[in-house]
């Protein structure tokens, strides 16, 4: 923060003094005012004492008293050095004579007070209550005596010999103990944990982490680990307040009047001539009367359904396996969109994880329920496509559709057929629609980037340099539309935007989480580029996949 200079101040002592009333600050401040004439008041006291009595008229201001006690010297004589005086003193009484104050000033005149160094950068007043205020404001540190007594009683010649400490934590609120590891990490760890609890009781969170810029790894084997050390305040989350609870209620709200749209637009056939128009022209500015639309919400309804329902399993399967490991989750905020009936949901931790095994089985339980019911209902959504017992509860939709992923189109082409593939229109069932989008959102989900569900996946199978790497390529992806056609710039935005930040570490982040959950990883983000893989015309067409002459 680098050293106070001289230069900014002058050679001034100051009095702080409690008054027992309102009204006898203002008898004091007159006080102030008229022995001006046998000394100067310094700018700064008279500011604030002007503030003070004509603005902020508290109870504690109103007991506040700020003066001068310096002579009305010369601003040559006011220059610090070796031989200069001044203090600060602060009293809390109940009263005062003026005899005490003169008093308190000749006591206050003759006090030592040691040089001020000239070194270092040049801070004016408000610059310093800045960083005053940023220190008061920020979080709470680790008490030095704790750190003292940790080190005496947790590490040891048995456990971990520390070597070093570091500032540990996003503001350097922690302390991270560097050494040598005397023993099978995961044992240690349990062993500091509950000696931990024994010291300072709960107070503090242990947590086990890779060894910043490490020359090599661990005789024993795996990376070199240190220890971080953090107040439970700072690293646990915080609770849910009311707001959130409101905008999650909205955005839920929202997300139900975007599906109930995506159904009302699966209708597009059967919609009048003028909504069409509105909706598909982008030179169409006059909007149509919305009454058009209201005998087509009931026929929406089922679509928006089972919309909803992939959404809901989606947040079911995180939250029932998050129970099963004892990690509480916070309340999920419903993304609404009107293409695919919502972008999923942000759901945060509102626990420290205890491990990267639980990180990966939490985050990729939410997503895989949501495949499994999207993926039956797009089966067998097909199956009653080809059926000709449910025609009438068929919908038209444009052949294009089926051009988007590269995968269910391969999928919807082996099931209708290439003559039902190969027109402008195909006529469906809803619950292929359902599937589609459900599919869709839970394949956008499931990329390896940021907080997203494929992101916490990775940072907890792979590591965070990992994640780095996947997250580049991912933003390169979606940036050239590689990945979702034409839902990559808004899906890459909404990243941006809310998910971008990856989730923090573990308690113990370091003990991998075995090959067949990496396996299983690899797998997943396979099915989601083949997912999210658009299919060009060449392919389509020699595919048979959607009429591409028509377009």
């Amino acid at each position: 923060m680098g050293t106070l200079p001289s230069s900014n101040f002058i050679n001034l002592s100051f009095g702080f003094r409690l008054l027992p009333g309102g009204g006898r600050f203002r008898a004091e401040r007159r006080w102030v005012v008229k022995e001006k004439r046998w000394r100067k008041l310094c700018v700064q006291c008279e500011k604030r004492s002007l503030e003070m009595w004509r603005v902020w008229r508290r109870r504690w201001f109103d007991k506040v008293r700020c003066f001068s006690l310096s002579d009305g010297e010369g601003e040559e004589n006011r220059r610090p050095g070796p031989s200069s005086s001044s203090g600060e003193e602060v009293e809390h009484r109940g009263g005062g004579s003026d005899d005490d104050v003169r008093s308190e000033r000749a006591r206050a005149s003759v006090s030592p007070r040691p040089p001020i160094s000239l070194e270092g950068p040049v801070y004016n007043s408000f610059q310093v209550d800045s960083f005053k205020l940023m220190e008061l404001l920020g979080p709470e540190k680790v008490d030095p005596s704790d750190v003292k007594l940790i080190k005496e009683n947790l590490f040891g010649y048995s456990t971990f010999w520390v070597t070093k400490e570091e500032p540990f934590g996003d503001l350097n609120e922690g302390i991270l103990f560097l050494g040598n590891l005397r023993g099978n990490r995961e044992h240690v760890f349990a062993k500091l944990q509950h000696k931990l609890h024994e010291v300072v009781g709960g107070k503090y969170n242990l947590f086990m982490v890779e060894e910043p810029n490490s020359e090599g790894p661990d005789p024993r084997g795996g990376p070199r680990v240190s220890f971080g050390l953090l107040r439970k305040e700072v690293s646990e989350p915080g609770p849910t307040t009311l707001w959130q609870y409101v905008i999650a209620l909205l955005l839920f709200v929202l997300t139900i009047g975007s599906c109930v749209e995506l159904g009302i637009a699966s209708q597009i056939s059967s919609l009048p001539p003028v909504v069409v128009k509105y909706f598909t022209d982008p030179d169409a500015i006059e909007p149509p009367d919305m009454q058009l639309l209201f005998p087509y919400v009931e026929t929406a309804l089922p679509l928006a359904y089972t919309v909803l329902a992939v959404q809901l399993i989606h947040e079911i399967g995180h939250f029932a396996v998050a129970f099963s490991k004892k990690v509480k989750l916070g309340i999920p905020f419903f993304i609404p969109n009107i293409t695919l009936g919502s972008f999923g949901a942000i759901t945060k931790f509102k626990s420290i994880l205890p491990d990267r095994r639980t990180k990966v089985d939490i985050s990729m339980a939410g997503p895989l329920a949501g495949a499994a019911l999207s993926f039956s209902m797009f089966c067998v959504g097909l199956l009653l496509s080809s059926n000709p017992a449910a025609a009438g509860d068929l919908v038209e939709v444009p052949s294009m559709l089926f051009q988007g992923p590269l995968l269910l189109g391969l999928i919807s082409r082996a099931t209708l057929g290439h003559t039902a593939m190969h027109a402008a229109t195909v006529s469906i069932h809803p619950l292929v629609i359902g599937g589609w989008c459900g599919l869709t959102t839970t394949a956008f989900n499931m990329l390896p980037v940021g907080c997203l569900d494929g992101g916490r996946a990775v940072q907890g199978a792979f590591g965070k340099n990992v994640l780095f790497a996947f997250g580049l390529a991912t933003y390169l992806m979606l940036g050239l539309g590689v990945l979702g056609g034409p839902l990559s710039l808004p899906w890459g935005l909404y990243v941006l935007i809310c998910q971008r930040t990856p989730e923090k570490p573990c308690l113990n982040d370091v003990t991998g989480v075995g090959k067949l959950r990496q396996t299983a990883l690899i797998a997943t983000i396979s099915l989601v580029v083949f997912t999210l893989l658009p299919v060009w015309d060449e392919l389509a067409e020699e595919l048979g996949i959607g009429l591409t002459t028509a377009f």
